[in-house]
C-alpha cells in the first residue's frame, strides 16, 4: 500500500508541465500577433496570478492525495465488495465514466453550496479566458479529495482514482480557450468543447451554472445544465474582485462567508450562509434590497 502511494505522487500533471507551459506561450503568441477583436488576449499580472495559483495548488493537492489514498486503501481493502483488475481495459471504462459522472456532481454542488463555491470561485475569478486561466485553482481541495470515495468502495484500485482525474485536469487545458471556435457537430454534442466551456465561465445570466461536464458534455445535456454559445460571453464572477493577489484570490468568499455567519442572528441564517446557494440571504435583507436578485453565484 505504501508504495503504490508514493508512486502516485508522481503525478502526471507534474510531467506534463513542459507541455503545458509550451502551450501557453503559443496561446500568448497567437494572441499577440493575432487580428480578432473579439478575444481578449493576455494580462500579464493576471497570467502570473493564474500560474502562481495552480502552483500552489499542485503542492496542495500532492499533500491531500497522500492522505486521501491511506483512506481510500482502507476503504478499498475493507469494505469494497470485489476487488476490479487493474490491468482489465474494462476498469479503466468504468474508471472514466465514473470520474465524469462524480465530477459532474461535484462540480454542479460547487456552485450551489456556497461553503464549496467560496472554494471553486477561485477558478472562476479570472476576467480573462485563455490556457493560463485553467491552471487558476483553488487550495481549498479536502472536498474535491472526498467526492472520490465511491470509487474505491465500488473496487476500483485507489491508484488509479487520481490517475485518472489528473488526465481529466489535462484535458481543460484545452477547453480553456477563445482561439478556437465551434468544432463539428458530432463532437460539440457529445464532448466538453472550448464553445461549451466559455459558456461555463460566462456571467450572463443565461450563462451561469451551465455546461459542468469535465470530458463529456452528455450529462449536462441528460440532466438539464446544458447551454450552448450564443453571444461571446463577459468572464470572471459577476460581482468582479478586481484584484491579482494570490491570497486575496483564495480566500475572499471565504472571509465574505465568515463575516456574515459571524453577524447572522439566529442558526438557521448561519446555516445558510454556509450551505445556501451563493448569494443566499435572509428574507428580510431581500424585503429591504429592492434590487433585483441574481441567480446562482452571481452574488459571489
Amino acid at each position: 500500500m505504501l508504495s503504490q502511494i508514493l508512486d502516485r505522487l508522481r503525478d502526471p500533471i507534474v510531467f506534463a508541465l513542459p507541455a503545458v507551459g509550451l502551450l501557453v506561450a503559443i496561446e500568448m503568441l497567437a494572441l499577440r500577433f493575432g487580428d480578432d477583436k473579439n478575444v481578449k488576449g493576455f494580462d500579464a499580472r493576471d497570467t502570473r496570478a493564474s500560474v502562481l495559483t495552480g502552483l500552489g495548488a499542485l503542492v496542495v493537492s500532492t499533500l491531500l492525495r497522500a492522505a486521501a489514498l491511506g483512506l481510500y486503501a482502507v476503504v478499498y481493502t475493507y469494505l469494497a465488495p470485489f476487488h476490479l483488475p487493474a490491468d482489465a481495459w474494462w476498469t479503466w471504462v468504468v474508471l472514466f465514466f465514473g470520474v465524469e459522472f462524480l465530477l459532474y456532481w461535484y462540480h454542479r454542488s460547487a456552485h450551489m453550496i456556497r461553503i464549496i463555491w467560496a472554494g471553486h470561485q477561485v477558478h472562476h475569478s479570472s476576467e480573462y479566458f485563455n490556457t493560463s486561466t485553467a491552471l487558476r485553482r483553488k487550495w481549498a481541495q479536502w472536498f474535491e479529495k472526498l467526492v472520490w470515495l465511491p470509487l474505491p468502495l465500488l473496487g476500483v484500485p485507489p491508484v488509479l482514482v487520481f490517475t485518472m482525474h489528473s488526465f481529466h485536469l489535462i484535458y481543460g487545458l484545452f477547453a480553456h480557450t477563445e482561439k478556437v471556435g465551434k468544432l463539428p457537430r458530432p463532437l460539440e454534442f457529445l464532448f466538453v468543447t472550448p464553445s461549451h466551456h466559455r459558456v461555463h465561465h460566462g456571467t450572463e445570466p443565461e450563462y451561469l451554472d451551465k455546461n459542468f461536464g469535465s470530458i463529456l458534455i452528455i450529462w449536462d445535456r441528460m440532466f438539464g445544465t446544458f447551454q450552448p454559445e450564443g453571444r461571446r460571453p463577459t468572464y470572471g464572477l459577476t460581482k468582479q474582485i478586481n484584484t491579482y493577489s494570490i491570497w486575496n484570490i483564495q480566500v475572499h468568499e471565504f472571509a465574505t462567508m465568515a463575516r456574515e455567519v459571524r453577524g447572522a442572528g439566529t442558526w438557521r441564517h448561519r446555516l445558510g450562509y454556509l450551505f445556501g446557494r451563493p448569494g443566499w440571504r435572509p428574507e428580510s435583507e431581500k424585503q429591504q434590497d429592492t434590487s433585483p436578485a441574481l441567480p446562482a453565484h452571481a452574488q459571489s
